[in-house]
């Protein structure tokens, strides 16, 4: 676009699929109130709803959650967490948001339930080879 105010950003290519940044890392998410505080939930797919409807991947017993209340998204090697428009929003950290990235040991608000997301990479062992003394 050329008029003045209008940017071109360019995106970073990142050519590992979700199941290439699974095999070295463990993405979860810990919930650290409620009935079920303590529960960890593991981000086994590239795209999880959050709600309290039958049509989120992950259900909440939580009147103040929308049905479909946010998404956690794999893009680019990160996972962001975007509010769907609920009636009582998202917070990262304490900071109301539509999206944001997520770091190990963040915090986030859906409705009257918190969580935290965890990160950490796989034990990784090297590869060996038998070489013979010929």
């Amino acid at each position: 676009m050329r008029d003045g105010r209008t940017r071109k950003l360019e995106i970073p290519h990142c050519d590992s699929s979700f199941e290439q940044w699974r095999a070295r890392w463990r993405a979860s998410v810990v919930m650290l109130s409620g009935d079920a505080a303590g529960t960890e939930y593991e981000l086994d797919a590239p795209c999880v709803s959050l709600g309290r409807g039958p049509e989120a991947t992950w259900i909440f017993a939580d009147d103040a959650m929308s049905k479909e209340h946010a998404t956690l998204e794999f893009a680019a090697g990160r996972t962001r967490l975007r509010d769907l428009g609920s009636m009582n929003g998202s917070r990262v950290n304490g900071a109301d948001v539509k999206a944001a990235d997520l770091k190990n040991g963040d915090r986030f608000e859906l409705g009257g339930l918190a969580f935290q997301f965890v990160l950490e990479e796989r034990p990784h062992t090297p590869r060996t080879y038998v070489v013979d003394d010929d």
